[in-house]
């Protein structure tokens, strides 16, 4: 079992985010925490005083929650390296790049698809379900929902690239310029 020791129930919510990417969506998904502006936390809120304005939820249980989060997420991830192999290697695997239209155009994998709602009916109504397809964005926290959000819908090999472009760009391809957003 998780150990509440791995997470300082002082940490703020944006630190919290970004070591933990599925962490707003576990939260949501148990306790109906951050999903909404009704909701919601700010970055600087800790996480004990989320707990606290929220029915004063017992801090070691939710902690013990994302850790099991998060460790779900872990599976779902797949590191550049092995997405940049798969790509290369195997037939029919998908790359699904969730970024805004400006990125993709800036830099994006050869052979990666640019995810858009009109899209999104093809990939339901005709993608093989049982292929592998991974999905990529800037940092690798949106691919972990959009991956749990296929997942939800059938597809059994679905999986979110690790760290997104950024990681890509260092450990699997470093010809792929990094780039911060404003």
């Amino acid at each position: 079992m998780a150990t509440t020791e791995l997470i300082d129930p002082k940490i703020s919510m944006g630190e919290l985010t970004r070591l933990y990417p599925g962490a707003r969506r576990a939260l949501f998904r148990r306790y109906h925490i951050g999903g909404c502006s009704s909701c919601g936390f700010s970055e600087e809120e800790t996480l004990e005083q989320v707990c606290a304005r929220n029915n004063s939820l017992n801090v070691g249980e939710v902690v013990e929650h994302l850790l099991e989060s998060h460790q779900s997420d872990l599976q779902i991830q797949i590191a550049p390296v092995e997405a940049a192999a798969a790509l290369a290697n195997q037939s029919g695997v998908r790359l699904l790049d969730i970024r805004t239209r400006e990125e993709f155009d800036a830099v994006h994998v050869e052979g990666a698809v640019f995810f858009t709602q009109e899209l999104m009916q093809e990939i339901l109504q005709r993608w093989d379900r049982d292929g592998l397809l991974m999905i990529v964005d800037h940092r690798g926290a949106r691919s972990l929902d959009a991956a749990a959000y296929f997942a939800g819908h059938g597809f059994t090999q679905v999986r979110a690239v690790r760290g997104g472009m950024d990681a890509w760009s260092v450990e699997a391809d470093s010809s792929l310029p990094r780039y911060e957003l404003e």
